[in-house]
């Protein structure tokens, strides 16, 4: 009954797709601490796999769930919403980072020190990038013109906190590194993954806005 509801009234139920995206990060967090917590306690602090899987857990995890549940609403069929958009996005974007590790470290880069701040950032926020260009191709698809488009992504909250935590997290990333920070275990890993990974604030605003407008709906 409630699913029938959803397909007969998809835009006033976006919100709850996006509560639902909200509950896959966590989901995430969660997966990547407890697995960097067994292989610590197996004595891979500094598997060079294990880093591989705990952030792809902790910072990317959401995203495979995301793309389950774009390809679940695929399969539905209904209207092709901005929640579904976005979870496509997130998904074809999370393989970047894995390039961008394996590369860094075939060239020796120092991925413990400061110039490996940007290996987590990209764990954390490539998928991002992919939904906000997935978001846009969304946006331009529902309107006249890429100047329309444009007006209305800096006027969507999803969007533009997207767009501001693209800039703001690697700063964050450069400087915990520049004090001393490491990610020298695996939980380390994990935690600066996770608070890197703050994907979760734009689909809580998604959430949010559209709670807000069928409350104040007459």
């Amino acid at each position: 009954m409630q699913e029938s509801k959803l397909e007969e009234h998809p835009k006033e139920n976006e919100g709850e797709e996006f509560g639902e995206l909200l509950r896959y990060t966590i989901t995430g967090y969660i997966g990547g601490l407890l697995f960097g917590g067994i292989l610590d306690l197996s004595g891979f602090q500094r598997s060079a796999i294990g880093q591989w899987l705990v952030r792809t857990i902790s910072g990317e995890g959401e995203s495979l769930l995301e793309g389950l549940y774009a390809f679940r609403k695929r399969l539905r069929g209904g209207e092709y919403g901005m929640a579904e958009a976005y979870g496509w996005g997130k998904l074809i974007g999370m393989t970047f980072p894995w390039w961008i590790d394996w590369g860094s470290r075939a060239l020796g880069v120092d991925v413990y020190g400061v110039e490996g701040f940007y290996i987590p950032f990209f764990y954390a926020m490539s998928d991002q990038m992919g939904a906000n260009i997935s978001g846009m191709l969304y946006l331009r698809r529902n309107s006249t013109s890429w100047r329309d488009a444009l007006i209305k992504y800096l006027h969507h909250p999803v969007m533009i906190s997207g767009l501001i935590l693209i800039f703001l997290v690697p700063t964050g990333l450069f400087l915990a590194r520049t004090l001393g920070f490491s990610p020298s275990t695996q939980v380390l890993t994990a935690i600066e993954t996770i608070l890197a990974n703050l994907c979760w604030i734009p689909p809580l605003l998604g959430w949010y806005m559209k709670r807000r407008e069928r409350n104040h709906q007459p």
